[in-house]
């Protein structure tokens, strides 16, 4: 985990990851997953499988839980650190097409994760990607949304760099790790409280169900050829 990315796929060449990606390629595999370095992960994807025609680099996208019961997609949430607003819209891209495809969200509706929901808010990357996502054809961009649209089904694909995604990601797991001790401590407090837990026992481990992001499987890594099902699968939670 503590390799840095370049150097990992130069010179461990006969590494699981390596060997695994290459036995997709020949057809000997249909899909790899993998518990290691993210970076590593994404560079040994690109090298061995290659990217699809059009994609410059591939995406890392995790489902998440929203009020209206109907998954978003977040991406990217680690692959790509830095990003141009050329990566960015190609996410845009491949996270509606993975909506439509795998998810079966029809016409999935996409914002830019920003600051604030005004064209002006935001850094340099947002606001220069702004209007190129207008102008994109075969999306429905509805604008900027911010990261309290991240569950409330605002929008079903959010786009942002890597950085910004992987921060997103790891609070929300935070806080719904918080919201999980802090209502189970709620509920041993006081016998009353004991025994109504004890009654909506059903009703709470769907609560909990919903809100753990181990429930949510792997990161797909979008945009590389060959394999669609090509993800990151997570241990205790997703590598760095």
């Amino acid at each position: 985990m503590e390799d840095k990315a370049a150097q990992a796929v130069r010179s461990k060449r006969d590494s699981s990851m390596r060997v695994g990606l290459k036995l997709v390629r020949e057809g000997k595999a249909d899909g790899f997953f993998t518990a290691g370095n993210t970076g590593a992960a994404m560079a040994t994807a690109k090298m061995v499988l290659g990217a699809l025609n059009g994609v410059e680099r591939p995406a890392l996208a995790t489902v998440l839980p929203s009020m209206t019961g109907r998954p978003a997609l977040l991406l990217d949430v680690g692959a790509n650190v830095d990003s141009d607003p050329a990566n960015l819209v190609q996410f845009a891209v491949m996270g509606s097409m993975y909506m439509r495809n795998v998810l079966k969200v029809a016409d999935p509706r996409v914002g830019l994760l920003s600051i604030g929901e005004e064209d002006s808010k935001g850094n340099a990357l947002t606001r220069d990607t702004l209007p190129i996502l207008r102008a994109t054809q075969g999306i429905h961009f509805i604008g900027n949304v911010e990261g309290r649209d991240l569950f409330n089904g605002t929008a079903d694909v959010i786009v942002c760099d890597g950085f910004v995604g992987n921060v997103a990601l790891k609070t929300s797991e935070g806080v719904a790790k918080l919201v999980n001790v802090t209502l189970r401590e709620s509920l041993k407090s006081t016998v009353t409280s004991q025994v109504g837990a004890l009654l909506s026992r059903a009703a709470f481990s769907a609560f909990k169900r919903r809100l753990d992001y181990s429930e949510y499987g792997g990161a797909p890594l979008l945009g590389v050829r060959v394999c669609a099902s090509l993800g990151t699968a997570r241990r205790m939670k997703r590598p760095s």
